[in-house]
């Protein structure tokens, strides 16, 4: 895997990269409202690249449990102007967080090189088509049910086994749409359809799901998740730092390529200090 091919650059998985989130939404479980106006985005587009973000992903339309549906008109509304700033400012390489595939093609017209699906082209296979046209970046995720169900799905016997059958399918639709393999990224999905105990399963052995899909970069989001706050005592959202980082370390020692996070400089320090550790340098 000699790295992640976006519409403008390749990127190097020699170390694992950050995925900054940054939600212009007004009821994302964490930051909602936080972001809202294009300034403050902006402002914080420029923090999360200073603790050393090596992408950014905008999103418009929270899909936390109990979310609604945002009109289309909306979304772009509020990721466009955000997404055309960052580009012109920075140069750090931007996602955008949809699954509309006209969110996806104005956003890539506006400068972003990467489309999140959290529904694995499920809802909208036109975005693969987007994708191939672009040569973006792709990362597909796990999910089962609809937008209003993403958080009610009845638990499945054997969670490996769902997770790769469900990225398999996913692939398989963006390959017959002329998406690169090179374009690819996979993504486990927590807590999105999965219990407490299945989280933390596929955490724990994603080595498997590694070499199952070797050619493809593994993103993992655990990043202040619930199933987090129920190990910290119900730790409200703005307490679970601590086992966030834990989270994206084992998942990085696992295997993961990519991890997705609120709180970069932390995480980037303890990618840092985990790397160190196990491949220290001469020096």
């Amino acid at each position: 895997m000699a790295g992640w091919k976006t519409s403008r650059r390749t990127l190097s998985l020699d170390r694992p990269l950050v995925m900054a989130i940054l939600n212009v939404t007004p009821d994302s479980f964490s930051d909602g409202g936080d972001f809202l106006s294009p300034d403050n985005a902006l402002k914080q587009a420029e923090k999360l690249i200073g603790e050393g973000a090596d992408i950014l992903d905008i999103g418009g339309e929270s899909t936390r449990p109990g979310g609604t549906r945002v009109g289309e008109d909306e979304e772009l509304r509020r990721v466009l102007p955000v997404i055309e700033a960052v580009a012109k400012r920075f140069g750090i390489p931007v996602s955008v967080d949809t699954t509309r595939s006209a969110v996806a093609q104005a956003a890539l017209a506006a400068g972003a090189e990467v489309v999140n699906d959290i529904s694995g082209l499920r809802f909208d296979p036109t975005i693969a088509n987007l994708a191939a046209d672009a040569g973006a970046g792709l990362v597909l995720m796990h999910s089962r049910g609809s937008f209003e169900t993403l958080h009610s799905q009845p638990p499945v016997e054997d969670i490996l086994a769902e997770v790769i059958g469900g990225l398999h399918s996913s692939i398989e639709i963006a390959k017959t749409n002329g998406v690169a393999a090179e374009q690819v990224a996979v993504d486990i999905g927590l807590g999105f359809g999965k219990t407490f105990d299945q989280n933390l399963e596929l955490i724990a052995k994603l080595g498997k799901i590694v070499a199952e899909f070797k050619e493809y970069p593994l993103v993992v989001g655990a990043s202040r998740k619930s199933f987090i706050g129920k190990i910290l005592g119900n730790a409200p959202v703005g307490e679970r730092l601590g086992g966030s980082l834990a989270a994206a370390v084992v998942a990085v020692l696992n295997g993961a390529k990519i991890v997705r996070v609120h709180d970069v400089k932390e995480t980037v320090n303890a990618i840092r200090m985990t790397s160190q550790i196990t491949s220290p340098s001469d020096s």
